[in-house]
C-alpha cells in the first residue's frame, strides 16, 4: 500500500487504496463464492484402487470418489489415508494397462489432465515402489495430518459409511469396504472398532453397548473360566471376556468377531442373516444366564436389566382390583398407535401412553368377582420397579394391512439426555387391602412387555409413586429413592438407517469416563456431539402427519440404554493396572498372539506364492503343486523345499533335480538359472507379487544325465518321428532351437537328437489345427517359418518313393492328416446287440479264425462266431463296393496292409437289395443268438418277433430315459419314448477309459481344447427344423463316397465284464458324418442304422439325441462318451413331439404324457388318430377324437387352439423338442374357425373371498361388449354390474384372494380386446370377472391372519410367489452346545 505525507507530514494511504482493497476483498469473495458453486456441479471422478502388494488385500478395493479438478498429489493424499500408508512408499499404476508408466506422486496435473474419465470406474493398482513394500503409517491420525485431511467432517459423520456391495446387513447396505491394512491401526479415538462379517452390525452395535457399559463389562471381568469345566470354543461368557480385553488392549483398529459367534453356535451362513438387534440382546441375556448357572454371576442379568410392573384390573362399582406381578428387561415404546394418523412426539408421552388404562365396557365387560357379575372396569400397567439400566425400545416396524406389507415408521420421536421415570411409578402397596387377587409371574413372565398390552387412550391415571428396585433383595430390604433421584442418563442409541426390508445398525455410545459420544459404526470409530444424537430422533422438521413417515430419513434410533444417576452405584471402568490376575493372564496370551500374528503376516508379506509342476519320473504324469518360499531364501534352498513338496524322496536324488522358469499354457521351459544357487528367489522372480505370469518346474534327470541349459529366446520344439513303413508315429523328443536358425541348421540338430539322416529327412510344422506346412526352403529361418514358444513338427527320413510325390498327394500327408483328425470314442452298445466285443479285436484275424478265449465259456464263442460271420457278410459288400469305386493301387493297398486300421468301414450298400441283405442277415444273427446262446443277452424272446423287445411303460417327464437298453423296433410303436432332446441321467456310473494311441491322444487332447467351445450344432435342437434321412429321394444312401478311417476295439480288460460286453472303443477320423458312422456301427449294434439311435453323454451324464445325419463328428474330442440304444430312428420331416395333458382346474395344471411322433404334411386330426391308441397304452385314456384337442404350449401357458384340418409346416409351425398341449372335452369342440378367440374366465366372489374354477367361454370376435354378454349368461351378473380384469403372470395367473381386490386392473376402458392394456389376441388368455355390487367381506384380523397364512400355502404349492409375504427369515438362536443338532431328515 503506497503511503504519502499529509499536512502534518505523517505518512497516511494514497487516496483510493482504501476503495481499492475494499474491491479486492470483494472480488476474492465473488471468486470464493464461484469456487463453491462451480464444485457443487463439477464433475467427479471415481477410483478404484486394487492393494495387490499383499495376498490378504489383494482382493480389497479402497474407492475414492474425487472432484475433477483434484490433482494426482492429492489423490496420492487420499489413498495413503485410506490404505494407512505412507505417502510416497508406493505406486499407482493403472488398472487395465500395467505397462505404463506409474503416476506421480508429486505432480500437480489434475485428474482429468492425467486420462481419468468423469463419470465412469476408474481403476487402478497400488504397487511396491522401488520392489519395497509400503511403508504401514505409525498411526491414523499422524497419516491423516501429513495427507491433509481433517477427520473432524468425518467424526461428525454418523450415517452409514459410504459402501460397496461386498458385504452388508440387508439387501440395499452393506459394510463399509477397507483393506486388511486398515485394521492394523487404532483410531485416534483410543477405541477398537469390529469388523462386520457379512451382516452383523447388529451384533457389533450390541457388543460395544455391552462393552461401555461398566458394570456389565466389570462383572464379566471378574468371572473366571474354568477350561477343566467347558471347552473355551463354545464358552459364550469367556469369549465375550476375550473381545471385551482385546477391545480394551488391541492396537487394532477393528478385531474379528467369528470366535463369540462361533461359540454362539453359528456356522458361516449366519453371517449373511438379518436379525433384530432387540432380538439378539434378549436371546444373548437367555444364553448368558444358562451358562452362569451356580455362578456369582447367575443373577447379573436380572439385577442390572429387569424391572416389574403390575397388570391390572379394577372394578370400576367396587373398586375390587385383581392383579399380577410381570418382570420385564426392556420397555417397547410404540411409535403411532393402531390406526392413527399421528405419532407420539416423545418417548415421554409414549410411556405416558404405556400405562395409561383402557375401559372394559358393553361387550368386553369384566366379570368382577365381589360383584358376581359384568361390570365396567379399568384395565392397565403400572410400573413398581425400574431396573439399573434402563432399555427402552421404539417400535418402528410394523405391518401395513392396506399394503400387506413390513414398513418402518421414520416418525420423529424425541428422547432426552436424562429421563425422569418418577411420574410412571405405582408407590401403592403390593398387598394392598383392596386387592382381592394377585399373583406374582416373576421368572415364569420374565420378558419384554408387548404392544398390546399398552392402552392408546389418554386419560388420566390415578397411580402414584414409588421408587426402584436397587438389588434382586426381597422387599423388606428394599431400598426406596423420592422422586428427585429416579433420573436415568442415555449413554447409548442403537440406530437402524434403511427400511424393513434391510439396513444397517450402528450405535452412538457416551463413555462414562470422559463424557464424549463416540459413533461405532462397524470397524469405524469416530467422535460426535449432541447434535448428531438429535439427528437420529427421525422424522423430518415438518408436521406429524400420517405421509411425514413416507418423507423421512430412514436414519432413526431404534434402542434406547439409559443408566440410573447414582453415585454410589455408578462404577467406572476397570483400569489395566486393576485387572483380576485371571484376566492379566488372559491379556497377556492375547498379547503374545498378536505378536504372533505380526510376525506371521509380516512372513506373508514377504512370501512367494508360485505354481511348481514337476513331471514325475517313474509315473510319467505332470503334477501340480503351490510353492511358497521366502523372498530371502536361496535358489538352492527353494529347489529342496520344492523335492519335498513333490514327495521325490526315494525316487530320485536331490542332486538330480533344479527349479527352471515355464510357461504352462505353452509348456515351454523360458530359461534355466545357471550359476544362481545362491541368489534370494525375491531377486530371481521380480519381488513379492499377488501372481506371476510364469511357473517354476522342478526337472528332473538321470544320473548319467547332464542338464541342458535353457537360455532365453529359445524355442521349444516337440519332434515326432513318423515311420512309413509301420504308419506309426513315435512320441515326441524335446530339442530347443534359435528363431533365427535355418531350415538346413534345424534339420542337423533333429538328426544330432534323433540319429536320423538330415539329407532325406523332410520336417513338417503343425502350426495350428490342420496346418501342415512341409519345412522346404533351406536358407528361411524358424521364425520366418512361424515357429513360436511351443512347436510340433513331424520329421520322415527314409529314402521311399514317396518323397517324390507332391505332399498332399503324399502317404506322409496322408497319415499325417488322419492322426490330426482322429478321436477316441467310448460306445456303450445296447443290452440286446449281438455284436458284443469282449477280450477280442473285431475282424483282426481272417475269415474262419477262431478266437481262443482262455477261460470263457461256450457260449460265449458261439455268439462271437455267429457276430463274425455276420461282420464277414457286411465286409464283403464292403470290399466289392471298394474294388468297384477304387481308383488307384496305392489306396487300395494302404487300406489293406495298414497295422494302423484293423477293420475297414462298411459301406453304404449299393441299392435296396443289398440293404434288404444286411437286414435279413442281422435278422439271421438275432434268431441264431436266441436259439444258441440260451439266456445269454439280447436271447429273451428273441423266437417271438411281437415280443423281441420288451415295450417301455407310461413315465414321466422326469422318468424318461430310465430305461435306455429297450424299445420298440415294431413298425407301428419303433417311435420310442426317448426324446430326441431330452435331457436324461445315464444311469451307468464312469467308464474308465482306455490308453491312447502314443502321443496322438496327448495331441488330439491339447488340440482338442481350442473346440470345445464351438458351438454343437449336429445335435442342438434349436437349430434342428426335423431330421435327415439316411437315404436320398431314390432311397439311395447319402454316406461319403470316400473313404475315412474307422476301427474299433474292445475295451480294456480292466473293465467290468458287464461293461466289457457292451462297450468299444471307436478311433474315427472326425470328419465322418453321422450316417456314416451309424453305418459303420452296423456290426456292433446287429441291427440297421435306422434301427438304432446315437446319444452324445455330457460330462454331467446328461444325454442329448444326435439327429442330424449329415452333420460330421468335428464337435467330438477324445474319450467322449456315446450311447446306442435300440429304436427307430427319425426319418426325415419327422420330428419328437412331447404331449402334455391340460388341466385348468387342478393345482398342477400341466402333466407329461408320453412322447410322440409328428411328420410334415401330417393333419392335426391325423395326429390324433395316431395319438388314440398310444394314450390308452401308455396313459390309460381311453378318449374319443372329437372329445379332446391339442393346442400349443408356450412354457406352462396354453396357447392357440389347433383345428383338426390344420397341417403342420403349412398352418402350424414345428420344429424339434417341439412341445403341445392335450385338452380333455366335456363337450364337443366349440371352436370350428380360427377368427374365433377361446378365453379362459375365472369368477370372483368378495363377499365369499373366493375363487370359482375356471370356465372357457369362445368369442366370435375381440369385442369387450361380447366378452361382458358372455359372462353375464354363464354368470347371471347384471351386465352393467360386471367388471372384469386380465389375469397377470403364468398359467393359471393364481393371485391371493387378499390382493385381487385392488391389485388387478379392473374394468379398463377399452372396445377391443387386442389394445393395451389386455392384449389378448390369441386363444388362452385368463380373465377374471366380478359383480360390482358385491361387498368385500369384512374379516378380523384373526380371520385376516389366518387367510393369509393359507393362500400363502396355496400359492407357494402352486410356484407362484406371494408377493405380501415377506422375506423368509432364518430365527435367530444361540446353541449353548455348540452347535444346531443335525436332523438327517431334513435338507
Amino acid at each position: 500500500m503506497e503511503m504519502v505525507p499529509n499536512e502534518e507530514n505523517q505518512l497516511v494511504p494514497r487516496e483510493g487504496v482504501f476503495r481499492t482493497c475494499r474491491q479486492n476483498i470483494f472480488d476474492e469473495m465473488k471468486k470464493r463464492f464461484s469456487q463453491i458453486e462451480n464444485a457443487a456441479e463439477e464433475p467427479r471422478v471415481l477410483c478404484i484402487v486394487q492393494d495387490t502388494t499383499n495376498a490378504k488385500t489383494v482382493n480389497e478395493r479402497l474407492t475414492c470418489n474425487l472432484p475433477a479438478s483434484t490433482s494426482l498429489s492429492k489423490l496420492f493424499e487420499d489413498v495413503a489415508h485410506k490404505a494407512c500408508y505412507v505417502n510416497g512408499t508406493f505406486d499407482l499404476i493403472w488398472g487395465n494397462a500395467a505397462d505404463m508408466a506409474p503416476l506421480d506422486h508429486r505432480s500437480e496435473m489434475t485428474l482429468s489432465e492425467a486420462g481419468f474419465e468423469a463419470g465412469k470406474r476408474n481403476f487402478l493398482q497400488l504397487t511396491d515402489k522401488d520392489g519395497e513394500q509400503p511403508q504401514i503409517a505409525s498411526d491414523v491420525s499422524g497419516a491423516a495430518h501429513s495427507s491433509g485431511h481433517d477427520d473432524s467432517s468425518q467424526e461428525r459423520f454418523i450415517g452409514p459409511l459410504p459402501r460397496d456391495s461386498t458385504a452388508g446387513c440387508g439387501s440395499d447396505y452393506s459394510s463399509p469396504s477397507y483393506s486388511y491394512s486398515s485394521i492394523l491401526n487404532k483410531s485416534d479415538t483410543g477405541y477398537v472398532g469390529l469388523v462386520n462379517q457379512a451382516m452383523t452390525c447388529y451384533l457389533n452395535s450390541l457388543l460395544q453397548t455391552l462393552y461401555m457399559t461398566p458394570e456389565f463389562r466389570n462383572a464379566l471381568y471378574n468371572w473366571e473360566f474354568e477350561e477343566s469345566e467347558e471347552d473355551p470354543v463354545t464358552s459364550i461368557p469367556h469369549q465375550l471376556q476375550r473381545l471385551f480385553v482385546l477391545l480394551q488392549t488391541s492396537k487394532k483398529r477393528a478385531i474379528e468377531t467369528t470366535d463369540v459367534t462361533r461359540s454362539f453356535g453359528w456356522d458361516s451362513s449366519e453371517a449373511w442373516q438379518q436379525h433384530d438387534v432387540q432380538e439378539l440382546c434378549r436371546v444373548m441375556f437367555d444364553a448368558l444366564e444358562q451358562k452362569w448357572k451356580q455362578t456369582e454371576q447367575a443373577d447379573l442379568i436380572n439385577h442390572l436389566y429387569q424391572g416389574k410392573l403390575k397388570d391390572y384390573v379394577r372394578c370400576l362399582e367396587c373398586g375390587n382390583e385383581s392383579w399380577r406381578i410381570d418382570t420385564y428387561l426392556d420397555i417397547p415404546l410404540v411409535i403411532r398407535p393402531f390406526g392413527a394418523t399421528q405419532a407420539y412426539a416423545s418417548v415421554e408421552e409414549a410411556l405416558q401412553a404405556f400405562v395409561q388404562p383402557e375401559t372394559l365396557d358393553g361387550a368386553n365387560q369384566y366379570f368382577c368377582e365381589r360383584c358376581k357379575k359384568k361390570c365396567d372396569a379399568r384395565k392397565g400397567l403400572r410400573f413398581l420397579h425400574f431396573p439399573y439400566l434402563l432399555t427402552l425400545q421404539l417400535k418402528r416396524f410394523d405391518f401395513d394391512y392396506t399394503t400387506m406389507h413390513r414398513i418402518k415408521l421414520n416418525d420423529r420421536m424425541t428422547f432426552p439426555e436424562e429421563l425422569d421415570m418418577s411420574p410412571f411409578i405405582d408407590v401403592e402397596d403390593e398387598k394392598s387391602p383392596q386387592t382381592e387377587s394377585c399373583t406374582d409371574s416373576g421368572a415364569e413372565n420374565e420378558g419384554s412387555c408387548h404392544s398390546d398390552q399398552m392402552s392408546n387412550d389418554f386419560a388420566t391415571d390415578d397411580c402414584v409413586d414409588e421408587g426402584i428396585c436397587l438389588d434382586s433383595t426381597s422387599t423388606a430390604e428394599r431400598v426406596l429413592k423420592p422422586k428427585s433421584v429416579l433420573t436415568f442418563e442415555l449413554f447409548s442409541v442403537m440406530v437402524h438407517s434403511g427400511s424393513a426390508a434391510g439396513g444397517h445398525y450402528y450405535a452412538c455410545i457416551k463413555s462414562f469416563s470422559d463424557g464424549q459420544w463416540y459413533s461405532f459404526n462397524d470397524q469405524h470409530v469416530s467422535k460426535i456431539t449432541q447434535e448428531d444424537i438429535r439427528k437420529t430422533h427421525g422424522g423430518s422438521s415438518g408436521s406429524r402427519g400420517y405421509y411425514s413417515s413416507a418423507f423421512a430419513s430412514s436414519t432413526n434410533a431404534y434402542m434406547l440404554i439409559y443408566r440410573l444417576k447414582d453415585a454410589t452405584r455408578n462404577s467406572k471402568y476397570f483400569d489395566v493396572d486393576d485387572f483380576p490376575e485371571h484376566i492379566k493372564r488372559l491379556v497377556q496370551r492375547e498379547k503374545e498372539s498378536e505378536e504372533q500374528e505380526k510376525r506371521q503376516r509380516e512372513i506373508e508379506r514377504n512370501t512367494c506364492k508360485i505354481k511348481l509342476f514337476c513331471m514325475h519320473p517313474v509315473k510319467m504324469m505332470m503334477m501340480e503343486n503351490k510353492l511358497e518360499v521366502h523372498r530371502d531364501k536361496t535358489l538352492q534352498e527353494a529347489a529342496q523345499m520344492a523335492y519335498k513338496l513333490m514327495e521325490l524322496e526315494g525316487v530320485v536324488s536331490l542332486d538330480c533335480c533344479r527349479l527352471v522358469k515355464y510357461d504352462e499354457f505353452h509348456e515351454y521351459l523360458e530359461r534355466s538359472y545357471e550359476n544362481e544357487d545362491a541368489t534370494p528367489m525375491g531377486m530371481l522372480l521380480g519381488g513379492v507379487k499377488s501372481s506371476y505370469m510364469f511357473d517354476l518346474l522342478l526337472e528332473t534327470r538321470r544320473p548319467e544325465q547332464v542338464f541342458q541349459p535353457y537360455k532365453p529366446g529359445e524355442v521349444m520344439v516337440k519332434v515326432h518321428i513318423v515311420d512309413l513303413k509301420t504308419e506309426t508315429i513315435a512320441t515326441p523328443v524335446s530339442v530347443r532351437a534359435y528363431l533365427n536358425q535355418t531350415i538346413t541348421e534345424f534339420k542337423q540338430l533333429i538328426a544330432q537328437a534323433t540319429e536320423l539322416s538330415s539329407e532325406t529327412m523332410r520336417v513338417v510344422l503343425e502350426r495350428c489345427y490342420n496346418d501342415l506346412r512341409l519345412l522346404c526352403v533351406p536358407n528361411k529361418t524358424l521364425k520366418a517359418e512361424g515357429f513360436f514358444r511351443s512347436n510340433k513338427v513331424f520329421v520322415e527320413s527314409s529314402d521311399s518313393p514317396d518323397q517324390q510325390l507332391t505332399f498332399t498327394d503324399s502317404l506322409l500327408w496322408k497319415l499325417l492328416d488322419r492322426h490330426g483328425n482322429t478321436i477316441r470314442l467310448l460306445v456303450s452298445l445296447p443290452e440286446q446287440s449281438p455284436g458284443t466285443l469282449t477280450n477280442r479285436t473285431v475282424c483282426q484275424k481272417p475269415a474262419g479264425d477262431s478266437v481262443s478265449i482262455e477261460g470263457s465259456k461256450g457260449h460265449r464263442k458261439t455268439v462271437e462266431a455267429v457276430l463274425e460271420e455276420s461282420t464277414e457278410k457286411l465286409k464283403n459288400l464292403t470290399l466289392l463296393q471298394q474294388q468297384q469305386s477304387s481308383s488307384t493301387s496305392d489306396s487300395q493297398k494302404s487300406s489293406d496292409t495298414s497295422d494302423f486300421e484293423h477293420i475297414e468301414s462298411p459301406s453304404q450298400e449299393p441299392d435296396s437289395a443289398s440293404s434288404a441283405c444286411v437286414a435279413a442277415d442281422n435278422r439271421e444273427l438275432e434268431n441264431r443268438i436266441g436259439a444258441d446262446a440260451g439266456g445269454g443277452a439280447g436271447s429273451a424272446g428273441a423266437s417271438d418277433p411281437e415280443n423281441q423287445f420288451v415295450c417301455e411303460e407310461q413315465r414321466s417327464d422326469s422318468e424318461v430315459n430310465n430305461d435306455r437298453s429297450t424299445s420298440s423296433v415294431d413298425s407301428d410303436i419303433l417311435s420310442s419314448s426317448h426324446s430326441s432332446d431330452t435331457l436324461c441321467n445315464a444311469d451307468s456310473g464312469p467308464i474308465q477309459l482306455a490308453n491312447g494311441l502314443d502321443s496322438h491322444s496327448i495331441t488330439s487332447s491339447r488340440r482338442s481344447k481350442a473346440h470345445e467351445g464351438k458351438k454343437d450344432t449336429w445335435d442342438t435342437a434349436e437349430e434342428d427344423s426335423g431330421t435327415d434321412s439316411e437315404y436320398d429321394e431314390n432311397g439311395k444312401s447319402k454316406a461319403e463316397a470316400h473313404y475315412l478311417y474307422f476301427r474299433a476295439e474292445p475295451c480294456p480288460l480292466d473293465t467290468s465284464a458287464v461293461d466289457a460286453q457292451k462297450c468299444v472303443v471307436v478311433h474315427v477320423d472326425k470328419r465322418i458324418t453321422l450316417a456314416a458312422f451309424k453305418q459303420n456301427m452296423e456290426p456292433f449294434v446287429g441291427v440297421p442304422s435306422t434301427q438304432f439311435k446315437v446319444f452324445r453323454v455330457y460330462a454331467n451324464n446328461q444325454e442329448f439325441e444326435s439327429v442330424r445325419l449329415n452333420e460330421t463328428l468335428s464337435s467330438f474330442s477324445d474319450d467322449n462318451k456315446i450311447t446306442i440304444r435300440l429304436g427307430r430312428a427319425l426319418k426325415k420331416g419327422e420330428y419328437r413331439v412331447k404331449v402334455y395333458q391340460l388341466l385348468v382346474n387342478e393345482q398342477e395344471p400341466c402333466k407329461f404324457l408320453l412322447d410322440t411322433v409328428f411328420a410334415k404334411g401330417m393333419t392335426v386330426r391325423q395326429s390324433k388318430e395316431e395319438l388314440l391308441p398310444q394314450l390308452k397304452e401308455q396313459c390309460k385314456l381311453d378318449l374319443s377324437i372329437d372329445r379332446f384337442r391339442l393346442r400349443k404350449k408356450t412354457w406352462k401357458n396354453p396357447g392357440t387352439v389347433f383345428l383338426d384340418y390344420h397341417v403342420y409346416e403349412e398352418d402350424i409351425n414345428i420344429s424339434s423338442n417341439w412341445e403341445v398341449f392335450l385338452e380333455v372335452l366335456n363337450e364337443p369342440e366349440k371352436m370350428k374357425s380360427m377368427s374365433q378367440l377361446a378365453v379362459l374366465t375365472r369368477r370372483w366372489s368378495p363377499a365369499k373371498m373366493k375363487l370359482e374354477p375356471f370356465q372357457e367361454v369362445v368369442l366370435e370376435s375381440s369385442s369387450v361388449d361380447e366378452l361382458k354378454e358372455k359372462l353375464s349368461e354363464i354368470s347371471r351378473i347384471p351386465l352393467e354390474n360386471l367388471e372384469f380384469a386380465k389375469g397377470r403372470g403364468t398359467f393359471p395367473c393364481d393371485i391371493s384372494v387378499l390382493e385381487i381386490h385392488q391389485e388387478l386392473d379392473w374394468n379398463p376402458k377399452v372396445s377391443t380386446l387386442n389394445v393395451w392394456p389386455l392384449y389378448i389376441c390369441d386363444d388362452g388368455a385368463v380373465v377374471f370377472y366380478r359383480d360390482n355390487t358385491e361387498e368385500l367381506m369384512d374379516l378380523s384380523d384373526d380371520e385376516r391372519n389366518e387367510l393369509m397364512k393359507k393362500e400363502s400355502s396355496r400359492l407357494l404349492k402352486t410356484g407362484h410367489r406371494v408377493s405380501y409375504s415377506p422375506r423368509k427369515e432364518k430365527a435367530l438362536k444361540i446353541y449353548l452346545d455348540g452347535g444346531p443338532a443335525k436332523d438327517p431328515g431334513q435338507d
